[in-house]
């Protein structure tokens, strides 16, 4: 990292640079204010409050978008609220141990890498699921909550735009998955569990999975009917196109969307003879995946 030091006690600054020099950052050195308003990008600023007579608001203001971390040595509104509520990220007291100050130039350095991923992860996600249309009011839904879709990508974006909508944290664990229980126990409380592929779990597993999400916000999806829950359950057919192009889909995906979207365009003989099967066997399929045949 490249690291500004702003500090008129010389020897404290040559101090931190050569200790932060040592971990293999690059640190710059400056005794004023004025000096430090450069234009050069940094990614960490130590501000020092007690540089007499000099003005640090323009420095925090200049690098507000830069982790900046007050040296204080004594805590005050003037040193530390009021330089919070400007921008700064954080404040360490004089004298200190530089292992502190390390550590926290590593908290705020794993902070910001976060942040711009998760912005990264949500601006993706937004995207792929801009072609997704949800009938549902996200407001009036109770959880825990079953979807049964013959399309994942809807219960996907459901269960993110529910968590959006709810500013909370959404926890994905697939059943395919033989540690998903215990994994979805050790949650913390407020998080939004999305649970999918309900239609592998065992019939066995069902009464533990019911007691276990009973107390929780969850959705849990299936691409299967969901029969005997005493849940709430939404049952959705789409019979739109919300694959992308280039997606890989499992077979019987696959199967459900050539019968929903190429049935009007063949009969059943060439339909049946392009899948690879019997007319009783599509047949038998679009009474499993309650489709209508299209006049």
């Amino acid at each position: 990292m490249r690291i500004l030091i702003i500090e008129n006690e010389i020897y404290l600054a040559q101090s931190i640079a050569s200790k932060l020099g040592e971990l293999g950052h690059i640190c710059d050195m400056s005794s004023s204010t004025k000096e430090a308003l450069k234009g050069i990008p940094y990614d960490v600023v130590l501000l020092s409050t007690n540089i007499s007579g000099q003005d640090f608001y323009p420095v925090i203001e200049a690098y507000k978008n830069t982790v900046i971390i007050l040296m204080v040595s004594y805590i005050s509104n003037d040193t530390v609220s009021k330089p919070l509520q400007a921008g700064a990220k954080d404040y360490i007291l004089k004298p200190f141990m530089i292992e502190e100050l390390i550590r926290k130039i590593e908290h705020f350095q794993d902070y910001e890498r976060l942040k711009r991923q998760n912005q990264t992860y949500e601006r993706y996600l937004n995207h792929t699921f801009n072609s997704v249309t949800i009938d549902e009011n996200l407001d009036t839904i109770e959880t825990p909550l079953f979807i049964s879709c013959n399309f994942q990508k809807y219960t996907d974006a459901f269960a993110f735009r529910y968590a959006h909508a709810r500013n909370k944290t959404l926890h994905f664990v697939s059943l395919t998955s033989p540690k998903a229980l215990n994994e979805i126990a050790a949650l913390p409380a407020s998080t939004v569990v999305y649970v999918s592929d309900f239609q592998t779990l065992k019939k066995t597993d069902h009464k533990p999975f019911f007691d276990l999400i009973a107390s929780r916000e969850a959705i849990v999806s299936s691409s299967d009917t969901i029969d005997n829950v005493d849940f709430k359950v939404i049952e959705i057919k789409k019979e739109d196109n919300i694959f992308e192009q280039g997606d890989i889909l499992p077979i019987e995906d696959y199967v459900k969307y050539i019968v929903l979207n190429y049935q009007h365009k063949y009969p059943d003989t060439e339909l049946s003879k392009k899948l690879g099967i019997s007319r009783k066997s599509l047949w038998e399929k679009r009474k499993k995946y309650g489709i209508i045949k299209k006049k």
